[in-house]
């Protein structure tokens, strides 16, 4: 038999594929199917590299949750500076003695926000009671400032002598 004959090819061919895992593909091409030699050594070395690959990545992804959790915080800081600036207003509305603006308007807050805020608010000038809150926004990320958030609200002032309070709930078709 000559070595170019189908007999001598087709038996080299059938070592090939016993040694390498390899078959024949639709075209005539061969294929690995099978392990590679040496596979199960070459597998236990890939076995880490996901792991190192997120240990790599993680940083990234604490990064974006406490951006995220930082921007929860400001929004809830913003939030509570406007509940008590509506508090103090409506408390200055009332011209009740017994309840300052300032202690409505903290009593309004979350205690942990409370702590650094500052509540400013004027009496019943031209009718309106204005008050303005201001909170300062925790930070979670060591070393950073994010300031504070500033919330503003007007109230109507409640006249006690039935004057312009009584007439404009009247216009309103509340009281009689």
């Amino acid at each position: 038999m000559r070595a170019g004959s189908p007999r001598a090819h087709a038996r080299a061919e059938a070592s090939l594929r016993q040694r390498s895992g390899a078959r024949r593909l639709p075209g005539g091409v061969l294929a690995r199917t099978g392990p590679r030699p040496g596979g199960a050594r070459r597998g236990r070395a890939d076995a880490g590299s996901a792991s190192i690959e997120f240990l790599g990545f993680l940083p990234i992804l604490i990064l974006v949750a406490l951006a995220a959790v930082q921007l929860g915080i400001a929004a809830y800081a913003a939030q509570q500076a406007g509940t008590a600036a509506r508090a103090a207003a409506r408390t200055a509305s009332l011209d009740e003695p017994r309840t300052s603006p300032q202690a409505a308007g903290l009593a309004a807050m979350s205690g942990w926000l409370a702590d650094g805020a500052s509540i400013g608010s004027g009496g019943c000038g031209g009718g309106e009671a204005r008050a303005t809150a201001t909170v300062e926004i925790p930070s979670v990320i060591p070393g950073f400032d994010f300031g504070s958030a500033e919330k503003s609200a007007t109230m109507p002032c409640d006249e006690g002598d039935g004057g312009a309070g009584r007439a404009a709930q009247a216009a309103l078709g509340g009281g009689r």
